[in-house]
């Protein structure tokens, strides 16, 4: 073989050591692994969004409007949620007696149906339904269940003999439901049927009867009127006596006070302002026969414009219904009323 010149072999060992380095880079970076990425930069942290204003109705820009007067209110709604809450009594409203203060109308006119009535929208078009629940004040647990479950235009009677009212009348108060005061009256079966010592009876001369009744009025403050009825006592026998029983109207009346006649059908009071009950719900007092009976308080309001429910005793069953047919009431065309929405002038006027 001819001699290689001596430029093909510098040549050749040019390329050979080329090779050789290509080679030996190869197997460092083999031995090395591949190289790590390069770090992305990070866009700079934008700042704090401001918080999301609450969800609002679209008015809730505008300033408010004043507070309705208190005869002045949004349709009420039956449900859980309260009403305005109503104030315990008034300096103003309050009488000297001899068993303690009485309701009195305050030197402006003012009344307690006025002081202590839940607001009600008094251009309301759907026919009126409201409930009076008896029976309250002497079991304070069933008293605060009732407070709770039932829709604040749903109307208390408390038991004058109730031993400490004054902390559930301050719950019923503070869901805005308006308060009567039971009125123990001498019922049909008396003495078998008794309500209780410091009862209207018809046996008793007119001073005692107004002793007694000074007694009852003095019992507890902030409520709208009396309901001549003591559970499911409803003083038959004391309403059978006209003119004492017109007397009694005229002296609640006086006071300031709505008076609730608790007989089925009764005439309308002569001498208060208030109404007669419609429907006793309650009797007998079974899960049954209260649907039924709210269902025929439901036709009576439709053919009347309005009625009237009374339950002598609060139960858990008749609880648990009350709550529950409450959530229909407005799906039905009607609205829950308290009884001060209810109530009628009196009928001799």
């Amino acid at each position: 073989m001819a001699r290689l010149s001596s430029g093909w072999r510098a040549l050749i060992l040019c390329w050979a050591v080329v090779l050789l380095l290509i080679g030996g880079g190869t197997g460092v970076l083999a031995w090395l692994g591949p190289l790590p990425a390069p770090p992305v930069a990070e866009a700079p942290a934008a700042p704090p969004a401001a918080p999301s204003p609450p969800v609002a109705p679209a008015i809730a820009q505008a300033p408010p409007a004043p507070e309705p007067p208190p005869v002045i209110e949004a349709a009420s709604r039956p449900g859980p949620a309260p009403g305005r809450p109503i104030p315990a009594g008034e300096e103003a409203l309050q009488d000297s007696g001899p068993h303690g203060s009485m309701p009195r109308i305050g030197p402006d006119g003012r009344t307690s149906i006025r002081a202590f009535g839940r607001p009600f929208d008094r251009q309301e078009s759907r026919p009126r339904i409201g409930l009076v629940i008896g029976g309250l004040g002497m079991n304070a647990a069933l008293t605060e269940e009732a407070i709770r479950r039932l829709p604040g235009p749903v109307t208390l009677a408390f038991s004058p003999y109730a031993p400490q009212p004054g902390r559930l009348l301050d719950q019923a108060r503070a869901r805005g439901m308006e308060v009567l005061l039971a009125l123990p009256l001498e019922p049909t079966g008396y003495p078998l049927n008794n309500p209780g010592n410091r009862a209207l009876l018809t046996s008793l001369p007119a001073a005692d009867n107004e002793d007694r009744l000074a007694w009852l009025l003095s019992r507890f403050s902030g409520y709208v009127g009396a309901i001549g009825a003591l559970g499911p006592m409803r003083g038959e026998r004391f309403a059978a006596m006209l003119g004492p029983y017109g007397d009694l109207q005229a002296r609640i009346a006086s006071r300031g006070l709505l008076y609730v006649d608790p007989r089925p059908g009764a005439p309308s009071p002569e001498r208060a302002w208030g109404r007669s009950i419609d429907l006793v719900i309650d009797e007998p007092a079974t899960r049954g026969e209260i649907e039924l009976k709210l269902r025929t308080l439901e036709a009576l309001a439709r053919e009347r414009g309005a009625a009237l429910g009374y339950a002598g005793e609060a139960s858990p069953v008749l609880i648990d219904r009350l709550a529950a047919w409450a959530g229909t009431v407005e799906a039905s065309g009607l609205v829950l009323a308290p009884v001060t929405a209810l109530m009628q002038r009196p009928a001799a006027r």
